[in-house]
């Protein structure tokens, strides 16, 4: 077995083509809002692909000058981004996105709309220069209690998923971004967040053909031009590797029996699942050998040292008979095929949109028909909402609920966020609710406020209550608290932001499928009747 050490490879790597694959394969991430020496000198050398989070991201013109700034480098440069709408945003990691993610469209489950949301956020990220976006979301979100999915998926029925994702894949890519399909053979049906440990999906081939591989199925029909891999294990496809090392999931089933022929990219490759088990520069080899053909890398690790670390162990590896060198470089030309698709596709994409200049607002299915593409986010917003309203005892008649006139206090129930939405973006409706009813005031409460309840009803006095929640299913101490407040206060307004599994409650209770700042404007107009 080779030993991955440190400075392990060419004498001049710099020159060396088999070092310029290892470097095309990887898409590292890096610090900070302008791109750093190294990062620059990595392109010359044959880097090919760059990720953005939401640490790069200050504004549109700042992303577009950074952007502009790798293409001065580098001009086939592919740009990535896990921007997903919804509870997962790069682009407005610090104000909350205008567009609501998956579980929100799924949940209004009309295609058009689904398509005409990912065109217009697909049509923002090509105006600021990226063109590969690590979404949508494929996984049918089977187990109410994952962690880490949740809202990011369209929902739990295998054909709604199917069709959303197909959608979402067509309108993505016909703004000129490539769409990534995540993440495959489907994380739905897990407890674990793969952040941390490596999840396991115990199921049968008969349930994850009909289940977790449809909507790659159908992404793959739609031409999705990059699948990611999750690093989960999946003992039925393959007792001993996770997806994303597994020649069977990646090699055998998702180029051999799904006929997928486009970029196959791994899931962040220091994640836990893979580097507490593997290691990142065994995982790596592991990864493309597996038939994996780009490295995810630099959410968590985002420096020169890491690049140099994968490179060498890539080169290493092939020297040492241990990965073929023609399975890197078939790897390499898919990372640089993908790159001319982005190219041709982004010149296109501007020709139609400079064709359809002046034309008339292009509008989505069943909404206002003078909604552009601008307000889409907003209209999907409104109609994924579930609005239960409720008079205080056994009335379920809806017109009961009259809007607030006067400024509430707002509670917020706040979950420890998974890595993959961050703590950085706000979420909830008091914003929104103090620009319609200005006074409004709110405070956050955890689980570990054990008194939560009593906080909020002391700080709320005499004014009603709005309390937000996200997955009340998953945590005992949001369903306590709300006991709490409901029988002191059965005027209490909840909305929950999560997945809607509990079951509604409260004098008005709303849905929102998901925690955008488009669905917190949407139920805050529909608590003030605005």
């Amino acid at each position: 077995m080779t030993t991955f050490a440190s400075g392990t490879t060419a004498s001049n790597p710099e020159k060396d083509g088999l070092t310029r694959d290892a470097l095309t394969v990887l898409q590292p991430g890096f610090p900070g809002t302008t791109a750093p020496d190294w990062l620059l000198r990595r392109l010359g050398e044959g880097l090919a692909s760059v990720g953005l989070f939401g640490r790069n991201i200050a504004s549109p013109e700042q992303l577009s000058s950074l952007t502009a700034q790798l293409r001065a480098e580098r001009d086939d440069v592919l740009v990535a981004i896990d921007e997903e709408g919804g509870d997962v945003t790069r682009l407005e990691v610090r104000t909350g996105s205008s567009f609501p993610g998956n579980h929100a469209l799924g949940a209004v489950d009309d295609v058009d709309l689904t398509r005409e949301v990912a065109y217009e956020l697909g049509r923002r990220l090509a105006a600021c220069g990226v063109n590969l976006n690590w979404a949508p979301s494929a996984d049918v979100n089977s187990n109410p209690s994952n962690p880490v999915i949740g809202v990011r998926s369209f929902g739990a029925d295998p054909e709604l998923v199917a069709r959303h994702t197909a959608a979402y894949v067509t309108g993505l890519q016909a703004a000129g971004v490539a769409a990534c399909t995540k993440h495959f053979p489907g994380h739905g049906d897990t407890a674990v967040d793969s952040h941390h440990a490596l999840p396991r999906i115990d199921a049968e081939s008969s349930v994850l053909e009909r289940r977790e591989l449809l909507p790659f199925r159908a992404a793959i029909a739609a031409g999705t031009r990059a699948v990611m891999s999750a690093h989960i294990l999946v003992p039925t496809l393959d007792p001993d590797h996770p997806a994303t090392l597994s020649p069977h999931i990646l090699t055998d089933l998702l180029r051999g029996r799904l006929g997928y022929d486009g970029l196959i990219v791994t899931d962040a490759i220091e994640m836990q699942a893979i580097a507490a088990t593997y290691g990142i520069e065994r995982g790596s080899v592991i990864a493309i050998a597996a038939g994996a053909d780009a490295l995810c890398v630099g959410g968590g690790l985002a420096d020169d040292e890491t690049v140099r670390r994968l490179r060498d162990a890539l080169v290493s590896a092939v020297r040492a008979g241990e990965l073929p060198e023609e399975r890197l470089a078939e790897a390499a030309e898919r990372v640089r095929g993908l790159a001319r698709w982005a190219a041709s596709a982004s010149a296109a994409a501007e020709g139609s949109a400079a064709a359809a200049e002046g034309s008339a607002p292009v509008t989505a299915t069943a909404s206002p028909s003078d909604v552009t593409r601008v307000d889409i986010g907003l209209v999907a917003a409104r109609r994924a909402l579930t609005v239960t309203g409720m008079k205080v005892g056994t009335s379920t008649d809806a017109d009961t609920f009259t809007p607030l006139t006067e400024p509430p206090y707002v509670a917020l129930l706040t979950p420890v966020a998974n890595i993959a939405v961050g703590d950085e973006t706000p979420w909830g409706v008091a914003a929104e609710l103090a620009r319609l009813l200005p006074g409004t005031e709110s405070s956050s409460f955890t689980g570990e406020d054990a008194d939560a309840a009593d906080a909020i009803l002391t700080a709320a006095g005499t004014r009603r209550i709005v309390a937000v929640v996200r997955d009340e299913h998953r945590h005992p101490w949001m369903a306590s608290a709300l006991d709490t407040l409901l029988a002191a206060r059965p005027d209490t307004v909840v909305v929950e932001m999560g997945i809607p599994q509990a079951a509604p409650r409260g004098a008005l209770h709303i849905a929102t499928h998901g925690a955008a700042r488009v669905c917190g404007q949407a139920a805050a107009e529909v608590i003030a009747g605005a």
